[in-house]
C-alpha cells in the first residue's frame, strides 16, 4: 500500500550548476548532499559502475515528509548519460509544478535572472484552477518546471 510521496527526482548533467539554479534562483533549501559509489547503489540503480552525485532539496517552511526532502537531483558521474528530449509532449517526460503567491512577480524575478520561459503566465480558463495563472520554464538541463498561482478559494 502506498503511503505518501517520498521525493521527486531529476537526473542532471552538472550537479553544481543544478544546485545553484534550484537553490539560488528557485530558492529551495539544500538539505543534503552525498556521493554514492558503492555496491548498494550499483545494485539499486542497475549499473555495475555507478557513481552518483546527489543533492536533496525542500521548500523552506513547507510541511516535511519523513524523507526530509521533496526534490532530489542526481548526476551520474558513471555511467555518463545522454541528453534526451525532455519536451512535455514526449512520453516519459515529466515536469514539477511549484505553487506561488504571485505568478507575475515570480515570472519577472526569474526572467531578470535569466530563466528561460515557454510563455508569460497565462490565465487558467477551465478546470479546477480556473482563475489562476500558470507558466512553464526550463532548468539548465531543459527539464520543464511550472509555477502556478491557484485561484482564490472561497
Amino acid at each position: 500500500m502506498l503511503v505518501q510521496v517520498w521525493h521527486f527526482s531529476f537526473t542532471v548533467s552538472d550537479i553544481e550548476q543544478s544546485v545553484a539554479f534550484y537553490r539560488d534562483i528557485l530558492g529551495l533549501e539544500l538539505v543534503h548532499r552525498q556521493e554514492q559509489a558503492n555496491e548498494y547503489t550499483r545494485k539499486f540503480v542497475g549499473y555495475p559502475d555507478a557513481h552518483l552525485k546527489v543533492a536533496q532539496f525542500r521548500i523552506a517552511g513547507a510541511p516535511i515528509n519523513r524523507s526530509g526532502h521533496m526534490l532530489e537531483l542526481v548526476e551520474y558521474v558513471a555511467p555518463r548519460g545522454e541528453k534526451v528530449d525532455t519536451r512535455t509532449k514526449n512520453p516519459g517526460a515529466a515536469h514539477l509544478a511549484f505553487e506561488v503567491d504571485d505568478a507575475m512577480a515570480e515570472y519577472a524575478r526569474m526572467k531578470a535572472l535569466g530563466v528561460r520561459f515557454r510563455s508569460e503566465p497565462v490565465s487558467i480558463e477551465a478546470g479546477i484552477n480556473k482563475g489562476g495563472y500558470t507558466c512553464y520554464f526550463l532548468d539548465p538541463d531543459d527539464i520543464t518546471l511550472e509555477i502556478i498561482q491557484p485561484p482564490p478559494r472561497t
